[in-house]
């Protein structure tokens, strides 16, 4: 349960911190003209898409109330983080497979949360359209349901100088 909580927790720095890194890798192991490429698209891209993550993963009702992910979300992000730190490291050979390794992992993360979030939300959905379905929402043809008067008591203030 330790190791889901801390990916709970996180979710939200990755967002800061795996762009950073990037960017700090860039300056260690590449440098040149490829900070356009690390400034415009690659730290954009992973701030956005783990924000995205992040807020699909957190709007689960079973996150939320364990404040710990499922071992599937464990998994997804340990592959996508971990590419994405190593892209990270411009390793001349590798870095077009980690690069397209990291984009197939995101994408693939993206839809985990998706199928996950569906799963869950498909009971409360059923029961919405069963409260729905046995509303008392009267048809054309069908009159409507008598209603109850309610007494009302009205008190006026007066005031007591007059």
């Amino acid at each position: 349960m330790w190791l889901r909580q801390a990916f709970f927790r996180w979710l939200l720095p990755a967002a800061f911190l795996l762009p950073l890194w990037l960017l700090i890798g860039w300056g260690v192991f590449q440098g040149g003209w490829s900070i356009l490429w690390v400034l415009l698209i690659a730290m954009p891209s992973v701030f956005l898409g783990q924000l995205l993550l992040t807020l699909l993963t957190r709007s689960r009702p079973s996150v939320r109330i364990e404040r710990a992910v499922s071992w599937w979300d464990v998994a997804g992000f340990t592959v996508w983080n971990g590419l994405t730190i190593a892209v990270g490291f411009f390793i001349d050979g590798a870095f077009p497979w980690l690069l397209t390794g990291a984009i197939v992992a995101g994408i693939a993360l993206i839809w985990l949360q998706l199928w996950q979030l569906w799963n869950e939300a498909k009971g409360s959905g059923a029961r919405l359209r069963e409260t729905i379905t046995w509303s008392t929402i009267p048809t054309v043809d069908e009159p409507a349901p008598p209603t109850r008067a309610h007494e009302v008591i009205v008190v006026r203030e007066t005031d007591s100088r007059d």
